[in-house]
Order: C-alpha cells, then sequence, then structure tokens
C-alpha cells in the first residue's frame, strides 16, 4: 500500500539546489521508499540528482509519494516541508 498527496509547488524559485537538498535530507529520515513525480517523470526523494532533474519551479504541480512502514509519517513530514518552504520564503520579502 502507499500514499500520496499532490501540491503545487508555492516558492519561487521551485525546488532548485538548497530546499531540494532540504528535502532530500528530510526524506532520508525515513525507511518508506519516497517519490516525487512531475509531468510523468519520477524521482527518488532521496536522491538530489533526481529530484534536480525534475526541474521544478514555482507553480509546477507535483505529487509526493510514500510506500513502507512509515508512510504516513514520511508523507506528512515532506508535504509540511513544502508547506514550509513557501512561507520561509514569503517571510523574507
Amino acid at each position: 500500500m502507499s500514499v500520496s498527496q499532490e501540491l503545487v509547488v508555492q516558492n519561487s524559485s521551485g525546488l532548485h539546489a538548497r530546499p531540494a537538498a532540504r528535502l532530500v535530507a528530510d526524506a532520508r529520515r525515513f525507511s518508506s521508499d519516497l517519490s516525487l513525480e512531475k509531468d510523468g517523470k519520477v524521482a527518488n526523494c532521496k536522491s538530489i540528482l533526481s529530484v534536480l532533474k525534475l526541474g521544478i519551479n514555482k507553480g509546477s504541480t507535483i505529487r509526493l509519494k510514500a510506500t513502507g512502514a512509515d508512510e504516513p509519517a514520511a508523507l506528512a513530514s515532506l508535504v509540511a516541508l513544502m508547506h514550509q518552504l513557501a512561507s520561509e520564503e514569503a517571510e523574507h520579502r
């Protein structure tokens, strides 16, 4: 079984190196397989190169998916991080 959630990237820089690195670091805390999908292409959330290759920009619709023992917690954590990235950026404007 797996859980997934679709969301629209809100931070203006999308998932460039720094936010992508934060996503990967968060994903690596979990044992579940975690993936990120954009336009039919799938990336391993635990691989920085895999995530960066998707070219995720502001306004991109993505799907986060978790499969494994801690999938609900893993998905919730990654979704919360995506929202946090957008709010941090809004605070610095």
